[in-house]
């Protein structure tokens, strides 16, 4: 996806947030505006990307029809050195050098070494497939860096006191400074290995980068969601877990645990089971809380305002009949730091690769996560033991 849709898709992000303030505001006329607004923006993304897809699909059709020694060539090119270096063969230093080479050391002058020859664009792939519906990073802040370590300053959330009353030619008195945090981060190796058949390799190239796409794709997913549970649960539970009885006390959450300004964009973020105990739960008028989303009917909000976002069990389990909820804005709360190199090498003499006809590809990327406000977010539990 290129810049341009990633505009596009945020402005229709910003619209249905006007939209859901209005109707919290009991604005129905702006927010029926802003609904008809979202829907021409709609359209005209999804007219962008299908040109944007076709367009791509043109390109990757005229760089499969090219012959090896076409330095644009994409596909094949990945394919023929591929096999190559599986087959013990080298490719010469002209060949090494028109590709793009994706390996743990930053290229000089066009070449590293260790590494293996990958099209450009497989990255760009691996990231949208990344982004799905149980992607946790789409929720969170994501900054890329250019460093291995590095550091952000953060304004403290203190309590501001108004300023005194100055007397006509008095002396004026001393005020608070404002105090600020040091936020430092140092991306860390992540990484594993995956075992290919010769007999894949034989294949077509789209097999082999389809394959290699989708593996790499769900390992970065499953490490990201897993490294961003862990940060919500080590900054906002333990102590500081709330239990959750009745819905008052979801609304005790947003109304005065959180401070208003992030109440505004807050969301939440629960499992299966959560979803489910909540989808039950009927006001006094017999109406379910959770209601559809006027801008998206594939989703529901909390008390008319709060977007649900629901994982699976196995990524946020339910322990002890005690079911989480996270609630407030993921965004203010976690920073992760994304060094966004891919490095990918290969072997078929490493363990018992050579005997059994294999080939190990190895990936990996370096990243960090880091909690900015600590205030941010709200972490719940409701018990669902069922009620003798």
């Amino acid at each position: 996806m290129n810049k341009k849709l990633r505009d596009m898709l945020e402005k229709i992000e910003n619209k249905k947030a006007e939209a859901r303030e209005f109707l919290n505001q009991g604005k129905k006329e702006e927010a029926r505006t802003l609904l008809n607004e979202i829907k021409n923006l709609q359209e005209e993304f999804d007219i962008a990307k299908d040109l944007y897809d076709q367009e791509k699909e043109d390109i990757e059709d005229k760089v499969e029809k090219q012959p090896i020694v076409d330095a644009k060539k994409g596909l094949n090119a990945f394919v023929n050195i591929f096999k190559s270096a599986v087959l013990k063969k080298t490719a010469n230093e002209e060949d090494v050098k028109i590709y793009n080479m994706m390996t743990e050391a930053d290229p000089v002058g066009g070449v590293s070494d260790g590494g293996i020859t990958v099209p450009q664009d497989i990255r760009t792939q691996i990231m949208e497939l990344r982004r799905s519906e149980d992607a946790l990073e789409t929720l969170v802040n994501v900054e890329p860096v250019s460093t291995l370590s590095g550091s952000r300053v953060i304004e403290v959330n203190a309590d501001q006191v108004p300023f005194d009353n100055v007397d006509e030619a008095a002396e004026f008195p001393d005020v608070e400074t404002p105090q600020f945090e040091n936020i430092t981060y140092k991306v860390k190796k992540k990484g594993g290995i995956l075992k290919v058949t010769r007999e894949l390799l034989q294949d077509t190239a789209e097999n082999i980068i389809g394959y290699l796409r989708r593996w790499i794709a769900k390992k970065s997913k499953v490490t990201r969601n897993f490294l961003i549970l862990g940060q919500l649960d080590s900054s906002f539970g333990g102590a500081k877990t709330k239990e959750l009885k009745t819905l008052d006390d979801f609304k005790d959450v947003f109304n005065v645990s959180l401070d208003p300004a992030i109440a505004i964009s807050s969301r939440v973020l629960t499992n299966q089971d959560g979803f489910n105990w909540l989808d039950k739960l009927k006001d006094i008028d017999g109406k379910y809380v959770l209601q559809p989303d006027p801008t998206n009917a594939t989703k529901k909000l909390l008390f008319g305002s709060y977007p649900v976002t629901v994982v699976t069990n196995k990524v946020l389990p339910t322990t002890s009949k005690n079911v989480p909820f996270y609630m407030g804005d993921f965004k203010e709360a976690i920073t992760l730091f994304d060094r966004e190199t891919l490095s990918i090498e290969f072997s078929t003499e490493a363990g018992d690769l050579w005997g059994k006809d294999l080939t190990g590809v190895k990936v990996r990327e370096r990243l960090d996560i880091k909690t900015v406000d600590k205030e941010a977010v709200v972490k719940g539990v409701v018990d669902i033991t069922p009620v003798p």
